[in-house]
């Protein structure tokens, strides 16, 4: 009988920590993140979260554990190594340029020209024609590029910059609370463009403290809780209701029940 090789992760954790001082930021966290697989990864705040994305992001660097990229042990020196490795952020506080329209957003940092000597210039037609495409290929389709990206609702701008990622080559995408400042409609709107980036072949890091925005599209729950790891799951190892009472605490919400009884 053949056995079918394991797949090597696009990212891997193992036993990562970071400290920064005397202080204890993360500690023996570990995680997984597969091609067109997401990864959530779920805590409040001060879980340790951020310090998670910025090791993933290149931002900080970690000192305990390993860090793997396709299978090559790594310590990221910087947001631009990650890029270059495939790994795109898209951080809670979407850097954009809120006057400007959505094609010049999209290519911001990395506008291409034509033309050559005196006379180059932006490629305006082709950044349109481009950005009107690429977000139709995931599905979303906007009024006018040449509106303000301002205009746009906050869920359509995490999926503008989702779409960006998508077409600059990302492998792996890393999304900080995408749904923390939206409401159900906008909420679901993300979702839905997090499943697509997913079906593409990315491997998606789903950073949110919601178990239920987590339960909708996930397929691996790493719990974080004081910068340490306090749960591992897969999606068939666990249910939402379950995934929903280790996030609220577990055992220390039923100890908390015992001590809030009427006597």
């Amino acid at each position: 009988m053949t056995q079918t090789a394991p797949r090597t992760a696009l990212v891997e954790l193992s036993g990562v920590g970071k400290h920064y001082g005397n202080v204890r930021a993360l500690e023996g966290v570990s995680l997984e993140v597969h091609a067109g697989e997401i990864t959530c990864v779920l805590g409040d705040n001060g879980a340790g979260k951020s310090t998670l994305i910025k090791i993933i992001s290149g931002l900080h660097q970690h000192d305990g554990g390993t860090l793997a990229v396709e299978g090559e042990e790594t310590r990221l020196s910087s947001p631009r190594e990650a890029l270059d490795r495939g790994i795109a952020t898209v951080y809670q506080d979407l850097a954009v340029v809120p006057l400007m329209p959505v094609w010049r957003n999209f290519f911001l940092g990395s506008e291409p020209r034509k033309g050559s000597g005196p006379f180059k210039r932006l490629d305006v037609e082709f950044m349109r024609e481009t950005t009107r495409a690429e977000l139709l290929r995931m599905g979303i389709d906007l009024r006018d590029v040449d509106q303000p990206i301002g205009t746009l609702s906050g869920g359509e701008r995490q999926c503008v910059a989702i779409a960006r990622a998508v077409y600059f080559g990302a492998k792996v995408l890393v999304l900080d609370e995408p749904t923390a400042a939206l409401g159900v409609k906008q909420s679901g709107v993300v979702l839905k463009y997090v499943a697509a980036a997913r079906d593409r072949g990315l491997g998606v890091v789903l950073i949110t403290h919601n178990p239920h925005h987590a339960y909708l599209v996930g397929d691996r729950f790493v719990l974080l809780k004081r910068g340490a790891m306090v749960g591992n799951h897969t999606r068939d190892e666990i249910t939402l209701d379950e995934l929903t009472r280790q996030m609220a605490g577990g055992n220390e919400l039923d100890d908390l029940r015992h001590e809030l009884q009427r006597p």
